[in-house]
């Protein structure tokens, strides 16, 4: 279980750096005003970020899933491993059931990292300095909610959480573990790494497709409140808003960049998770049979010199 939960750290830092600019971008377009809006689509958003805050803008709010992040993916590849040792038989199920139990375990993280991220995203947003800042980074903008609102404040968006993490962790392992049955990730396959890379990339964008629109709820919920003024009374008011405003198009707000953001963060974490797990899982049967043999040696000379003594 400790290497799991080793594995999960690793690829859950390597995934953050390569999809966090992804996210920012999906934050904007999910949260900004449709009567007024910044941004005409993804790439126009990414231009906009880049240009008026520079290449930084794209990273604002890191702290907060790099520390949050790496943490979750070591709970939910180690809750995942461990549910699917005491499921026992590796079946697609069994991957759905283990991946949807460690989704809700990490909820209780995810929830307060999510919500600073999405504030500091949204803090100084068209500026290339801010001239006033709100929050000096992901800590203190979590304290600030806690001074201010207790711990309802620093857990606002936890059922959309939930209802997003557990379906979608469930979707997401079910996927990876179809994808690798259908294209034969063996260790001695030549292509394997490739093929880790294509199948973790298409179950982060399976994942994302089947929760989305829960997804966009969740950051409205979380990015309100942010100049001081409460749209929202809770989750149905937050639908019941969003779609009279803007239609059935409002769920699918930010889609692009997200999917575009799932595919190489998601390779990059499930083929660093598998290649680090096999490896250490090989180092440890080399050492097994390293042990094993000098068991044997060791057995053979106690042998030998009882001989000897008798004769």
């Amino acid at each position: 279980m400790a290497l799991d939960f080793a594995a999960g750290c690793i690829g859950g830092a390597a995934g953050v750096l390569v999809g966090h600019p992804f996210d920012t971008v999906k934050v904007r377009l999910q949260v900004q005003n449709v009567d007024r809006p910044l941004y005409r689509g993804t790439f126009h958003c990414f231009q906009s970020i880049a240009r008026q805050e520079s290449m930084l803008g794209l990273y604002k709010g890191i702290g907060s899933p790099m520390m949050g992040l790496t943490f979750i993916n070591a709970i939910v590849f180690g809750v995942q491993g461990n549910a699917m040792r005491k499921l026992g038989r590796d079946t697609p199920l069994n991957q759905f059931m283990a991946g949807a139990s460690a989704g809700a375990i990490q909820c209780v993280i995810c929830c307060p990292m999510e919500l600073a991220k999405t504030r500091m995203q949204l803090q100084g947003t068209g500026e290339k300095k801010s001239s006033r800042k709100l929050y000096k980074n992901s800590l203190d903008c979590l304290v600030r909610i806690y001074n201010k609102e207790g711990l309802r404040g620093i857990n606002r968006g936890m059922v959309t959480t939930l209802l997003r993490e557990t379906p979608g962790f469930g979707v997401y392992f079910l996927a990876y573990d179809l994808w690798t049955r259908y294209l034969g990730c063996e260790p001695e396959d030549p292509y394997m790494i490739p093929k880790l890379l294509f199948a973790g990339g298409m179950s982060g964008i399976a994942s994302w497709i089947s929760t989305y629109p829960v997804d966009v709820i969740k950051s409205r919920l979380q990015a309100d409140g942010v100049g001081g003024v409460n749209q929202y009374s809770g989750i149905m008011d937050c639908v019941r808003q969003s779609l009279k405003k803007e239609g059935w198009r409002v769920f699918t707000r930010g889609l692009t960049s997200t999917l575009l953001r799932a595919f190489p963060v998601n390779a990059t974490t499930f083929a660093t998770v598998t290649l680090f797990l096999m490896y250490m899982r090989r180092e440890e049967d080399e050492c097994s049979v390293l042990d094993s043999e000098l068991q044997t040696v060791q057995l053979q000379t106690q042998t030998l010199q009882t001989q000897t003594t008798s004769m």
